[in-house]
């Protein structure tokens, strides 16, 4: 089994002549590991919703970063936007297929920091306990 270093190093997706592949990937993982886009697709991985439900249940998100991240998840075909001609218009959102799939990653990601979280919590502490010295 290659080491991280060595796939690193030999991998296909990051050698000098796939340096566009490795910007690519970049820019998405920037994109969809953000705090906010993290937490919106885990609530619209249990429904559809609307702006107001899908603030109260993310919690403290502002509008402005809301709406935000909802155009940015629209724009990377993550999230679907649906409009109901009503007065006043009713905005629901869903995720798409790409997002029900990325749903699998999102979960597998938080099992596994709820798997490690006493780890962490130990390297934590044992840093602070060097850092404060003798």
């Amino acid at each position: 089994m290659a080491t991280l270093d060595n796939r690193r190093e030999t991998g296909p997706h990051c050698e000098a002549e796939n340096a566009s592949a490795c910007e690519h990937i970049s820019r998405t993982l920037a994109r969809i590991s953000d705090k906010w886009s993290m937490l919106v697709v885990r609530v619209l991985g249990k429904g559809p919703c609307r702006f107001n439900a899908l603030r109260r249940e993310i919690g403290e998100i502002s509008q402005k970063m809301l709406a935000s991240t909802l155009r940015d998840l629209e724009e990377h075909g993550f999230v679907s936007r649906t409009v109901t001609p009503v007065t006043p218009p009713q905005v629901e959102y869903a995720l798409t297929d790409l997002g029900r799939e990325f749903l699998e990653p999102v979960r597998a990601l938080a099992e596994w920091v709820m798997t490690n979280a006493p780890r962490m919590d130990r390297a934590r502490a044992a840093y602070a306990a060097r850092r404060a010295g003798p």
